[in-house]
């Protein structure tokens, strides 16, 4: 089933909750779901930002029409971004769909392919080399690559693609408990740097957006 991600964009106050979005949403066709919110909780995690003004939340939305989608959610958020994407899920968390808050530190990272990458190997270096790197270096619990195949607003920013990573909430202010080093600096000074030199192959260490939310499900 095609997937929507919508980019919710300005004051976070302006963010409806999972269950005034949910409803509108399974009228629609929706069977999931998802509303990423950087609120309180994480708000002393690590933060990027390029868009201005910034991302504070996203839903995510698995349904067969994907315009129908951003027609609910554009009627109740003046400001949006949205990209229909293809899903893949390298490790996947299991989850609660009752709406309840995901007990993890939800980053989204938001990439835009280097000009001197063609599509194919940026896909490569991202997708075949870079996935194992990630997954061995963090203490993720859960990775999701959405890799974009269309803008679907006439005023959506360049975007190529959005990760999706579930840390411990640790993570939030404790950056062994983010990389999973136990404590260990040099474990962590090795991660670190196989990590950097990983994302610099496919320009995921500059232009990009990241953005820590709390992570809310709902599905039918």
């Amino acid at each position: 089933m095609p997937k929507v991600m919508i980019a919710l964009r300005g004051a976070l106050g302006a963010t409806p909750d999972i269950g005034v979005l949910a409803p509108g949403l399974r009228t629609a066709g929706a069977t999931r779901v998802q509303l990423n919110v950087s609120d309180d909780v994480v708000a002393d995690a690590m933060r990027i930002t390029e868009l201005d003004p910034p991302i504070m939340a996203v839903v995510s939305v698995w349904l067969d029409d994907p315009v129908a989608a951003v027609d609910v959610v554009a009627a109740l958020v003046p400001d949006i971004d949205a990209w229909r994407v293809a899903e893949r899920t390298p490790l996947e968390a299991v989850v609660c769909g009752d709406g309840s808050r995901v007990d993890a530190l939800s980053n989204l990272a938001f990439l835009r392919r280097p000009a001197d990458l063609d599509r194919a190997e940026w896909l490569h270096r991202w997708l075949d080399d870079h996935t194992r790197v990630a997954i061995d270096t963090q203490a993720t619990f859960g990775y999701t690559q959405n890799i974009v195949e269309k803008t679907l607003t006439d005023t959506t920013p360049p975007v190529d693609a959005i990760v999706e990573e579930l840390f411990p909430m640790a993570a939030v202010h404790d950056i062994h408990a983010f990389y999973g080093s136990g404590g260990d600096q040099a474990e962590l000074e090795r991660r670190m740097t196989a990590m950097l030199e990983s994302v610099q192959r496919f320009g995921a260490d500059r232009h990009l957006d990241v953005v820590p939310t709390s992570r809310h499900d709902v599905s039918w």
